[in-house]
Parts: structure tokens; C-alpha cells; sequence
């Protein structure tokens, strides 16, 4: 749950205003329907597979977001202001 609080807010942040409303839905359903928050982690970073109810677009890039390929510095999770920005 530590490691995946940090990595599922600042997925939230980059990626919950660009995504359509059956995505919003995927990722709903995806952070709520699993009991174990740590399998969301393990399938994220891909040290286990994803059941296949839960391999949609969304854990598509919930994993790439993972991989963080641009080597940022994820040290904290975002503060919730973001939450009441108007989308870009």
C-alpha cells in the first residue's frame, strides 16, 4: 500500500483528465474491485500478470507509467489541489 498509494496519485494526477468517461470507469473498478492493493502494485510493475478482467487500456498505462522511462523523481504524492484545476 506505500508503494502504490505514491504511484497511483500521481498516475491520478497526469492522467485523470485526459481520460474518457469509460476510462474513468476502468480505473475506478481497477482501484476498488481488487482485495489485495498490493496486486495492483505486482501487476503494475509487471512482477505478476494482470488477471484478465483487469488487463484494459488503463492498466496499459498504469504499467507504462510505472516504467517511468523518463527516470523522474517520484519521491511524494502530489498534493490534492490538482483535483480542482480546471482539465488542460
Amino acid at each position: 500500500l506505500l508503494l502504490l498509494r505514491p504511484l497511483s496519485s500521481l498516475f491520478a494526477k497526469e492522467n485523470l483528465n485526459r481520460m474518457s468517461e469509460q476510462q474513468l470507469n476502468r480505473y475506478d473498478r481497477l482501484i476498488n474491485e481488487p482485495s489485495n492493493d498490493w496486486d495492483i502494485y505486482y501487476w503494475a510493475t509487471e512482477a505478476k500478470p494482470t488477471p484478465a478482467e483487469f488487463e484494459t487500456d488503463v492498466m496499459a498505462m498504469l504499467r507504462d507509467f510505472a516504467r517511468n522511462e523518463k527516470r523522474e523523481q517520484r519521491l511524494r504524492q502530489p498534493d490534492l489541489e490538482y483535483l480542482f484545476e480546471p482539465p488542460r
